[in-house]
């Protein structure tokens, strides 16, 4: 059944995001779709982004305060507070193109079976000015096997918009630092179909920092995802497809990232429960 002019929660978790946080709220306030609401967590900022944020006085925009726990709690936070139909994330150094959510929308709209829908993600550079690359998904249906496969056909990260549905639970997974946005997903997609609209939803500032800065908690976040696509009742075929994934990433990671051999060669004999 269409829901005729739904609520949307956009969820935005912040931490110390006072250079690019205005930039975030106004592409939101630049929606073509109107109907929204704006979840802004403030994670125990020292910055000037608590008054940034309060410094708008549209309605739909709400403000929460956190002591610093980690961006999962920040997001988790937003959860516990929207009351949208539908849902979807935005971080603080990106930006919502003015058709986001009303393109997005539409794809629900047209099949009510459809529970997750994605789209195209430009990378940016720092200015929003030049495109570096382009993330294109190209899957449709469930997508729980793709993303025990880390299959990037239906994942980049915190783009899907998702139908809130009252008997699953959503909920990021608190202290988690790395793959907390796939193990969000693989939590309730067990059920429902996904889709993609093929123009973009994200425009995704490209960072100079990375999680590869950091290998070993790289390989210990691949390595909780495993254990939980295994909790979650992931085929054999999929579990053992994700293994040689990891072991491959990982093994890369610390050869030309970290620049250290010895750990490659380990990480190819690590144990996965």
């Amino acid at each position: 059944m269409k829901t005729s002019n739904p609520l949307v929660s956009i969820i935005l978790p912040i931490y110390n995001s006072e250079l690019y946080l205005k930039e975030a709220i106004d592409s939101v306030l630049q929606q073509t779709y109107s109907n929204w609401e704006l979840i802004a967590i403030n994670d125990g900022s020292n910055d000037t982004s608590e008054q940034i944020v309060q410094s708008y006085t549209d309605p739909r925009i709400q403000y929460h305060y956190q002591s610093n726990a980690g961006v999962s709690s920040a997001r988790n936070m937003g959860l516990a507070n929207m009351k949208g139909d539908f849902f979807c994330f935005l971080d603080a150094d990106d930006y919502l193109p003015p058709n986001s959510i009303e393109s997005r929308l539409a794809v629900f709209e047209e099949d009510s079976s459809i529970e997750f829908v994605d789209g195209v993600v430009l990378f940016k550079d720092s200015n929003l000015q030049q495109t570096l690359k382009t993330y294109e998904p190209h899957f449709n249906g469930n997508p729980f096997s793709n993303l025990t496969r880390l299959n990037e056909a239906c994942f980049f990260g915190n783009t899907w918009m998702i139908k809130k549905i009252e008997t699953k639970e959503y909920l990021f997974i608190d202290g988690l630092t790395h793959g907390e946005d796939l193990c969000f997903y693989l939590s309730f997609s067990q059920t429902g179909s996904y889709s993609f609209v093929k123009e973009p939803v994200l425009w995704y500032r490209q960072s100079t920092t990375s999680a590869m800065t950091n290998i070993s908690a790289l390989e210990k976040g691949y390595h909780y995802i495993y254990s939980y696509a295994n909790q979650l009742g992931a085929t054999k075929a999929d579990l053992s497809y994700l293994k040689n994934r990891i072991r491959r990433i990982v093994f890369l990671s610390y050869l030309f990232n970290a620049k250290s051999p010895f750990k490659a060669i380990q990480s190819l004999f690590s144990h996965f429960s």
